[in-house]
């Protein structure tokens, strides 16, 4: 109760200067649902990929910021959308999933792969999706064309970081931008 109410306090200036009402605006801060609140003053989504050469499967992680995942997944589906606490995982999973597999086309080699769900994971206040690409024999290059977030902020960031035989490259897209290509 202290930590919350200390919370309040730090944050009142801020509050009354952008509005108290004003959650979704330009003041970059919402309410958790254990009653703490945090800035995110910028609207940034981050996907790691990694090829493993020893199984032939790229993994790909992510993180987006649950507030804003929340949001755009209500105004994609027209339904109540709680992350933290969600009536049917099974069908936010799949209401996940292909909202990111809609927004976030990954080739190999100059080919379209399949990204398989394989679930999430909420870390403070983001949330990690997982997915796996198996049968890729080798990576020369990889492009990534990635609008995740796009319909919900135009100032959205997407950052992105590849790892192929332990070399690590790491490109960003702003919107309009959505593509970006590596070469290992």
């Amino acid at each position: 109760m202290i930590g919350i109410l200390n919370k309040w306090l730090i944050l009142l200036p801020f509050l009354l200067a952008q509005g108290i009402n004003n959650f979704d605006g330009p003041g970059g801060y919402s309410i958790q649902p254990d009653g703490g609140i945090y800035l995110h003053p910028y609207y940034i989504t981050v996907t790691e990929l990694e090829y493993n050469p020893g199984n032939k499967e790229l993994g790909m992680a992510c993180k987006i910021f649950t507030d804003d995942f929340e949001n755009t997944l209500k105004d994609q589906y027209h339904a109540k959308i709680d992350i933290y606490h969600p009536i049917d995982k099974a069908l936010l999973g799949k209401r996940m999933a292909a909202y990111i597999t809609s927004h976030l086309r990954i080739l190999i080699n100059g080919k379209q792969i399949p990204l398989n769900y394989l679930g999430y994971e909420i870390e403070s206040e983001a949330t990690w999706c997982y997915f796996s690409s198996p049968g890729i024999n080798a990576v020369k290059t990889v492009d990534i064309f990635n609008e995740l977030l796009y319909d919900f902020k135009k100032e959205q960031i997407n950052m992105m970081h590849v790892k192929v035989d332990g070399d690590r490259k790491s490109s960003r897209v702003t919107y309009p931008e959505t593509h970006s290509k590596f070469e290992f």
